[in-house]
């Protein structure tokens, strides 16, 4: 990860010093890099680690990056992890432009290292990201959402993400596409539970960056309220729809969706839900060598569903 830093760093380099501007911005407020960690990982597990792995890596990176400048644009979102957002700063006519700047960069790595199976793996990724997206939008108007629509939106809009790292880490390292497919559904698994996870923080007290009860400000069916009112009665379930429709910036009203989900046991259903696709993730990963690699993705998974943040 350290040498990763340094490349990195040195691929977000550009003669348009804007532009240089806010690459080093972008640069120094990154994330936890997860995503990163899951391609050297898998790449790890499946063979020896080389320059095409950190091209992997730098393309995830590029690709999630990309993604958070144009979503704060599409949420109209003035922060990131606690700082000022791209279009905070810099507006979103050039937050716009430093998204696609960051997706024309990934493309040109990939083509000029004639990377073609990462190539495909990536933009399958980026097609499948924006579909949830949209789908998510076309969904949340009604509030209707299904268990089966819930799960199909974050497959696309999270665990695609995932699924890519982890495909494109073994097909870093020469793996055949059987492999390469098994890597992907380990990815979609962890993501999906990564996401379960986020969506049980809407309800809990831990220090996340995320304000309790924003999902339901944002009008998002995430899965504890979709089971909780998939078991409420036709009045509780029409009372709580109208909460989240036109009260959903009253901190009392958001109390008490919060309340009610609690006490339908939406909680636990999707804490047992989150654990179902952990433990499948475990055993797929259970089907590659063991090695340190192996063990340290194994703990990687848990993290990501023992996280407070």
């Amino acid at each position: 990860m350290n040498a990763f830093e340094g490349k990195f760093r040195q691929f977000m380099k550009t003669k348009v010093m804007l532009l240089d501007t806010i690459m080093n911005y972008i640069v120094q407020r990154k994330g936890k890099q997860l995503r990163p960690m899951f391609v050297f990982l898998t790449a790890g597990s499946s063979g020896e680690i080389n320059e095409k792995t950190y091209r992997a890596a730098a393309f995830i990176e590029l690709l999630h990056t990309a993604s958070l400048v144009h979503d704060d644009v599409v949420d109209d979102s003035n922060y990131r992890r606690g700082f000022f957002s791209v279009n905070a700063l810099w507006k979103n006519k050039i937050a716009v432009l430093v998204g696609d700047y960051l997706l024309s960069k990934l493309l040109l790595l990939s083509v000029e290292n004639e990377d073609y199976d990462l190539l495909k793996l990536g933009s399958t990724a980026v097609k499948v990201m924006s579909e949830g997206e949209l789908l998510q939008m076309e969904k949340a108007r009604k509030l209707d959402i299904t268990e089966e629509v819930y799960f199909e939106i974050i497959r696309q809009k999270t665990a695609a993400l995932i699924a890519a790292c982890c495909a494109m880490g073994v097909s870093s390292v020469g793996a055949d596409s059987q492999i390469v497919e098994k890597a992907r559904l380990f990815g979609e698994k962890v993501g999906i539970a990564f996401q379960i996870k986020d969506d049980l923080f809407d309800y809990g007290d831990a220090e996340i960056g995320k304000p309790l009860g924003i999902d339901i400000k944002e009008k998002k069916m995430t899965l504890p309220l979709i089971y909780a009112l998939n078991h409420a009665d036709w009045w509780t379930k029409r009372k709580i729809i109208g909460v989240i429709k036109n009260e959903s910036e009253k901190p009392a009203k958001v109390a008490e969706v919060i309340d009610f989900v609690k006490k339908s046991g939406g909680i636990q259903y999707a804490t047992e839900v989150m654990q179902k696709y952990v433990k499948e993730a475990i055993e797929i990963l259970g089907s590659f060598p063991e090695s340190p690699y192996r063990k340290s993705l194994d703990a990687l998974v848990q993290y990501t569903i023992e996280r407070t943040k």
